[in-house]
């Protein structure tokens, strides 16, 4: 973004981060504030434009991906780990771009757990969080219920998302999200946890859902 001379601090790239998807996110902000003057004038060129803009965006972000600038949150492999070793399916349900979802989980879980990932980002979906669909897709792909799901997230459009999907959804707040109501989360933490901070792990996820099926 610096690169057309704008720029977003933390503040205002939090609020952004209410509206689901890169592209989506760029395409409000011009409207509000005005398009840059090297930007085309017509929709169809503006949409040619921003995905210019977010390709350049994505191939910044992987690189810092690549080199590992930006670490997992505390407890993401270790969840990973425990739900793969004992054969429950795992999926990335992300608005990114999907290079880059598919860059975070190649470098940052290592090629072996990648290969045991399905991935569902980017423009995959017509609509993205908070509209259920990407979840939807993902429940369907993967032939599993719904109701057998339980998603991680950490955001409202996402909480929204995976509950009008029929699922399970724990919040893991982040330094973007921590004010924002989850009052409708079936859990919230500030993370997932690694020893000795563990928060919760594969046995709770299955205890929410067994908790579904009781009540």
């Amino acid at each position: 973004m610096r690169e057309l001379g704008v720029s977003w601090d933390v503040e205002l790239y939090g609020e952004l981060l209410r509206i689901g998807g890169g592209k989506e996110r760029m395409t409000a902000y011009f409207n509000q504030t005005g398009w840059p003057a090297k930007a085309p004038k017509t929709d169809d060129k503006r949409k040619e434009f921003i995905a210019s803009l977010h390709k350049r965006k994505t191939e910044l972000f992987m690189a810092l991906i690549e080199k590992k600038l930006l670490p997992l949150r505390p407890g993401v492999q270790r969840l990973i780990d425990e739900a793969l070793g004992k054969a429950v399916k795992v999926a990335v349900c992300s608005t990114s771009n999907e290079k880059a979802v598919s860059a975070i989980v190649s470098y940052l879980l290592g090629p072996d757990r990648a290969d045991k990932i399905t991935i569902f980002a980017g423009d995959v979906v017509p609509h993205k969080k908070p509209d259920p669909a990407i979840y939807i897709l993902a429940a369907t792909t993967l032939g599993v219920d719904p109701q057998s799901c339980v998603v991680i997230e950490d955001s409202t459009i996402g909480l929204a998302a995976a509950k009008a999907a029929g699922m399970k959804c724990i919040v893991t707040k982040s330094g973007y999200t921590a004010e924002e109501d989850f009052e409708t989360a079936d859990a919230v933490f500030d993370c997932i946890g690694d020893p000795p901070e563990v928060r919760f792990d594969l046995d709770f996820c299955a205890k929410l859902l067994k908790k579904q099926y009781v009540s």
